[in-house]
C-alpha cells in the first residue's frame, strides 16, 4: 500500500502506538478476551501488513540546511546529484536566507563556474556567465520552462523561489535552444503537506524598506487541496543617484491531489518593477584616472526627468502529474507569460577631449513579449535483465511573440565631475527600428538512465525545429528563417562504497541566431560541444557534497565583425576549465561552502584582426570564494541562539575588448552576516529571528566589467540588510 506524503505521519504514529501497546504487561483478564486460535495461550496481537514510505528528500520539496542530495534539472527526473554525470549545483532556500540574497547574482556568488553581477548595480536584469559564456539571454528557466526569451530584460524575485539549480555545460537534449555554458533553473515555492509560513520586515542601505511573507499548507482535512502564497513589497533607492529599486511581487499557487497517483499544481506570479537603466561609464575615469580623478560610483549619467525602466510581468501555468502503474507515469508543464517594458534612458558614450564631458545619447524602447511554453514527457521505469531503466520520452513546444519599437537621438553632454541636470531631451525621432517577431520551436527528445549495479549510464537524443518570422515595420519588409538541429549526450558515473563517484560525459547544444549577413544569408546557429570528466564525493552518513570537474567547451559560429562592420558567422571560442566546489554541514554548528573556477578561454577563430589567441572580453580566468557559518552550540542559553558567517570572494581580471587590451583589474571582496533566535532570550519570542548581512564589507571600489572602452560598470558597494522574521 502506498501512503501519500500527508498521511505518512499518521501511519507512523499508528505503528509506533501499536508497537508500544504490544509490549505492555496486559492483565490476564484482558488477555482472555483475545480471540482464540485453538491454543489455551493468548493469541498475539497481529497488525495488518503495511508499507511505510520514508520521508526521503525530493527535488521539489523544501529541505533543511545548505546541502541538497537530489536534483531535477539535469535529467527532468528526481535523481540523486551524485548519479548525474554532469556538473550541477543546488542552492536551497536555507542557503539563500542565510546570506539574505536578494537576486540571482547574489544567490550564485559562491557557485562554481558562475560569474554573476557582471554589470554591477543593475536592478533590471540578472546578468551572468556560465563557464565563460553569457547565459542571461536563454539560460534562465522557471520550473523547467524557459523564463527569459532572450529579448526583454528579466529578473524574477528571489524570495518567490525554493531553490536554484545550476546545470553547467550543454543542455539542449532536454531544453532545446540554449547557449553552451548551461542554465539556471529557478524552482518556485510550492504548496506543502504541513502548515508553515513566515513574515519578514527588512531595512538596509540606500533607504531600503521591504516587507515580505510566505505561507503554505493544506486547505482541507484530507490534504487533497493545499496552497502557497508569497508576497513582497519594496521601496528603495540604490547606490546610484536618482535610481530607484521598487518592486511589488505576488505568487499564489494551488495543488489538487485527489489520489496518491494524480496531482495538479497551478502556479502564477505577478511582478512590477520601477527602476532605471545602468550607467555607461568610460574606461578612463573608472578603471584608470583622469586629470580630474575618478568618476563617483554614485554618478547618474542620465536625466532624472526622462530616465525610467518600468516593467510589468505575469505568468500563469500548471504542472500535471499522473502515475498509471508501477512502470508508466506522465507529466505536463505549461505556462503563459507576458512582459511589458517602457524603457527611457540617456546613456553615456565616452569622454570628450576635455576628459570630463561625457557624450550622451537618448534611447527609448517599448517592448512587449508574450510566451507560450509546453513540455510533455512520459516516464517508464523497468528492468531488462540486470539493467534498471528510467526512460523519458518527451515533446516540447514554445512560441514567443516579441514587439519592440526603438528610438534614438543625440543628447547634450554631461560634466561627470560637476553634473548639471535638467536639459530637456525633447521629442525623439520616429523609431529607427520597429519589429514584430514570432519565434516558434518544437522538439522531441528521448533519454535513458540505466543502472547496472554501481554503474549509471545516461544517454539522450533530441531533434529541434525552429522557425522565425520577422516583420520590420520601418522598412516594410518581412523575413523568415528556419533552423533545425540534432543534439545528443552520453555520460557514465560509477558509484563506489566510499562515496566517490568518477564520471565522464559528452554533450552538444545549439542556439539559433536571428539575422542575416551582408549577402542576405541567415546565420548558422551557435553550436556547442563539451567533453567533461570529474569526480563527485558524497561520504555515506554525512551531509556534504564535493565535485571536481575538468572540461573542454567549444562554441562555433560565433558572430564577429568584418572590415565593413558587417556581422559574419565565422568565430569560434574554446574554453578549457577546472572547477572545484563543495558544501558541507560538518556538525557542531559548522557549515561551509565554496568553489574555485580556473578557465583557459580563447578565441580560436575570428575574422577580426588581433582577436585570435586572446581571451574573450569580460571573461575571467580565475574566480574563487569561500563562505563559513558557525552556530553556537552548548554555549549557554543566550549564545546558543547565535549564528555568525563570513565569506571572501576573489574576482579575476578581465579585458574590455577581444584584442586583449584595456584590462579590468581583479578584486577581493568580503561578506559577513549573523542571525539570532530570539526565543533564547524569552519563550514569549518563540519563532522570532533577527538577522543582519553585509556584502563588500570594505566598500571596495572596483569595476565589475567593461564592454568596450565606453561601457564600464562599477561593482556593488557596501550593502547592509537587517531583518526581523517571525516563523511558524
Amino acid at each position: 500500500m502506498h501512503i501519500r506524503p500527508r498521511d505518512r505521519h499518521r501511519t507512523v504514529t499508528t505503528l509506533l502506538a501499536a508497537a508500544i501497546v504490544a509490549q505492555l504487561p496486559w492483565p490476564a483478564s484482558a488477555q482472555t478476551t483475545l480471540p482464540a486460535t485453538g491454543s489455551t495461550e493468548a493469541s498475539p496481537l497481529l497488525l495488518p501488513e503495511t508499507s511505510v514510505v520514508g520521508a526521503a528528500e525530493r527535488a521539489l520539496d523544501p529541505i533543511r540546511g545548505f546541502v541538497a542530495s537530489q536534483q531535477i534539472s539535469g535529467t527532468k527526473t528526481d535523481t540523486a546529484l551524485i548519479e548525474n554525470p554532469q556538473s550541477i549545483t543546488v542552492i536551497p532556500r536555507d542557503q539563500i536566507d542565510a546570506r539574505q540574497a536578494q537576486t540571482l547574482g547574489e544567490a550564485l556568488r559562491y557557485t562554481a563556474g558562475v560569474r554573476g553581477e557582471n554589470y554591477g548595480t543593475d536592478s533590471r536584469t540578472d546578468w551572468f556567465q556560465l563557464r565563460g559564456f553569457n547565459a542571461q539571454d536563454n539560460g534562465i528557466f522557471l520550473n523547467g520552462l524557459r523564463y527569459n526569451a532572450g529579448y526583454a530584460g528579466s529578473a524574477f524575485e528571489t524570495y518567490g523561489l525554493e531553490r536554484y539549480e545550476v546545470l553547467r555545460g550543454p543542455t539542449s537534449v532536454l531544453y532545446g535552444q540554449i547557449a553552451p555554458g548551461g542554465l539556471v533553473n529557478m524552482m518556485q515555492r510550492r504548496p506543502t503537506d504541513s502548515a508553515r509560513g513566515e513574515v519578514r520586515l527588512s531595512a538596509g542601505s540606500e533607504g531600503r524598506l521591504q516587507g515580505q511573507g510566505h505561507a503554505s499548507g493544506p486547505l482541507d482535512r484530507d490534504g487533497i487541496w493545499s496552497y502557497s502564497l508569497t508576497g513582497l513589497v519594496r521601496d528603495s533607492d540604490t547606490a546610484v543617484d536618482f535610481v530607484r529599486d521598487d518592486r511589488v511581487f505576488l505568487a499564489p499557487s494551488l495543488t489538487w491531489q485527489p489520489t496518491a497517483d494524480t496531482s495538479l499544481t497551478m502556479m502564477s506570479f505577478y511582478q512590477r518593477d520601477r527602476t532605471s537603466g545602468n550607467q555607461f561609464l568610460p574606461y578612463e575615469g573608472t578603471v584608470t584616472s583622469t586629470p580630474f580623478g575618478r568618476i563617483s560610483r554614485s554618478r547618474f549619467t542620465g536625466e532624472p526627468d526622462f530616465d525610467a525602466f518600468n516593467r510589468e510581468q505575469y505568468g500563469v501555468g500548471y504542472e500535471f502529474n499522473h502515475r498509471f502503474n508501477d512502470v508508466w507515469s506522465f507529466q505536463q508543464n505549461f505556462r503563459y507569460a507576458e512582459t511589458e517594458i517602457r524603457w527611457d534612458q540617456v546613456y553615456g558614450g565616452g569622454l570628450q577631449a576635455d576628459q570630463r564631458t561625457l557624450n550622451r545619447y537618448a534611447y527609448r524602447a517599448n517592448i512587449n513579449v508574450n510566451t507560450l511554453q509546453l513540455d510533455n514527457h512520459a516516464k517508464a521505469e523497468f528492468a531488462t535483465g540486470t539493467v534498471r531503466h528510467t526512460v523519458l520520452a518527451g515533446f516540447d513546444a514554445s512560441q514567443v511573440n516579441y514587439r519592440n519599437a526603438q528610438q534614438f537621438a543625440f543628447a547634450s553632454g554631461l560634466d561627470v565631475f560637476a553634473p548639471s541636470y535638467g536639459t530637456p531631451v525633447g521629442t525623439l525621432p520616429a523609431p529607427y527600428d520597429s519589429v514584430r517577431q514570432v519565434n516558434t520551436q518544437y522538439g522531441v527528445y528521448l533519454q535513458d538512465q540505466m543502472r547496472i549495479d554501481r554503474l549509471v549510464l545516461v544517454a539522450g537524443i533530441r531533434q529541434d525545429w525552429a522557425h522565425s518570422d520577422v516583420d520590420n515595420r520601418v522598412t516594410n519588409t518581412t523575413r523568415s528563417q528556419n533552423d533545425s538541429a540534432f543534439t545528443w549526450r552520453l555520460g557514465a558515473v560509477y558509484l563506489s562504497d566510499t562515496g566517490l563517484a568518477p564520471y565522464a560525459s559528452y554533450a552538444r547544444s545549439f542556439q539559433p541566431q536571428i539575422g542575416t549577413d551582408a549577402a542576405g544569408n541567415s546565420w548558422d546557429p551557435l553550436e556547442g560541444e563539451q567533453y567533461e570528466v570529474g569526480v563527485k564525493f558524497q561520504p555515506p552518513g554525512m551531509r556534504s557534497f564535493v565535485q571536481l570537474a575538468a572540461f573542454q567547451l567549444t562554441q562555433q559560429n560565433s558572430l564577429t565583425a568584418d572590415i565593413n562592420f558587417q556581422q559574419k558567422s565565422v568565430g569560434e571560442i574554446r574554453v578549457r576549465g577546472l572547477e572545484l566546489e563543495g558544501v558541507a554541514e560538518l556538525g557542531r554548528g559548522w557549515s561551509l561552502l565554496g568553489s574555485v573556477s580556473l578557465l583557459d578561454p580563447e578565441i580560436t577563430s575570428s575574422s577580426t584582426a588581433g582577436e585570435e589567441g586572446n581571451r574573450p572580453a569580460g571573461v575571467a580566468a580565475t574566480n574563487a570564494n569561500l563562505y563559513a557559518e558557525y552556530t553556537f552550540v552548548d554555549a549557554g542559553r543566550v549564545l546558543s541562539g547565535l549564528t555568525v558567517g563570513a565569506g571572501v570572494r576573489y574576482l579575476g581580471n578581465t579585458s574590455a575588448v577581444n584584442t586583449g587590451g584595456s584590462v579590468v583589474p581583479s578584486t577581493t571582496l568580503f561578506d559577513a552576516g549573523m542571525r539570532y533566535d530570539l526565543s533564547k532570550l524569552s519563550e514569549e519570542m518563540r519563532g522570532l529571528e533577527f538577522g543582519v548581512n553585509a556584502s563588500n564589507l570594505a566598500d571596495t571600489r572596483y569595476v565589475a566589467r567593461c564592454s568596450g572602452t565606453s561601457g564600464c560598470f562599477y561593482g556593488n558597494r557596501l550593502n547592509v540588510l537587517a531583518s526581523l522574521t517571525y516563523k511558524w
